[in-house]
């Protein structure tokens, strides 16, 4: 792979895509499941007769997930083919719906949801306001607004760690700089779009949205089997994750 691709084409290479399927199925204790996730429950509360829009939703096993846990109805939407294809087949059986577009691009109905997740996906985005204002559409009043995105002392930066093993130290240049970031991943490589904290933040209140938490998914010893995991994923944020609701 020569060219750097946006998010939904670099998954839907096949070899991105059966990478990334082995690392989240084989790999023990991710930061997804260890740290972004937990975060994502907490803030999401009760999520009972909900009705529930995932933006980018993956192979929709969060989906299966909130059904499980009393959510009236699901709607993913994915870009990426593969996603999509996964998603439905995983949703088949249940009361979960996907359709395949692209988000910037999709309808929006309005006033439509309950609750919005987005889950490590709003990275890819070039115009992310806009997808703020059209999320704020589709939610009806108090409609609340759950993303998570890669830290911003994450995607700050290109330069990569280019010693042997398990990444120990990282870079932080170029943070106020926004825009567009080459990287590669997963055998592949991949448009990122950075922001900082601020921007994201402000993007939000612009859109009508009162921000209600902000969390960097600071580790907890209990959900780590391993000590040495644990401690190193004290070393830097991964994750941004944001809860907000639609001010009427």
């Amino acid at each position: 792979m020569d060219e750097y691709l946006k998010g939904p084409d670099f998954y839907d290479n096949e070899d991105v895509f059966d990478v990334y399927m082995n690392h989240r199925l084989n790999r023990p204790e991710t930061p997804n499941d260890t740290m972004e996730e937990p975060v994502i429950w907490e803030l999401a509360k009760d999520v009972t007769n909900m009705r529930v829009l995932d933006l980018g939703c993956g192979d929709g096993q969060f989906g299966l997930k909130l059904l499980d846990a009393g959510a009236k109805s699901y709607t993913g939407v994915e870009g990426s083919k593969n996603m999509a294809t996964a998603a439905e087949a995983n949703l088949k059986t249940s009361a979960g719906t996907v359709q395949h577009a692209a988000l910037e691009h999709w309808d929006y109905p309005a006033q439509q949801f309950d609750i919005v997740f987005s889950r490590l996906v709003l990275h890819y985005i070039q115009d992310l306001n806009k997808v703020f204002n059209q999320v704020h559409q589709t939610l009806d009043d108090n409609g609340r607004f759950i993303f998570s995105v890669e830290h911003p002392v994450i995607t700050s930066t290109e330069k990569r760690w280019k010693g042997l093993g398990k990444r120990q130290d990282w870079l932080v240049d170029d943070y106020f700089r926004s825009g567009r970031r080459e990287n590669s991943w997963l055998g592949g490589k991949v448009i990122k779009y950075h922001r900082s904290i601020e921007q994201i933040f402000t993007g939000l209140q612009q859109a009508g949205f009162i921000v209600e938490a902000l969390r960097e998914a600071t580790p907890i010893r209990e959900n780590f089997s391993s000590t040495e995991t644990y401690e190193r994923r004290n070393r830097i944020p991964l994750f941004l994750i944001l809860s907000a609701v639609k001010s009427v």
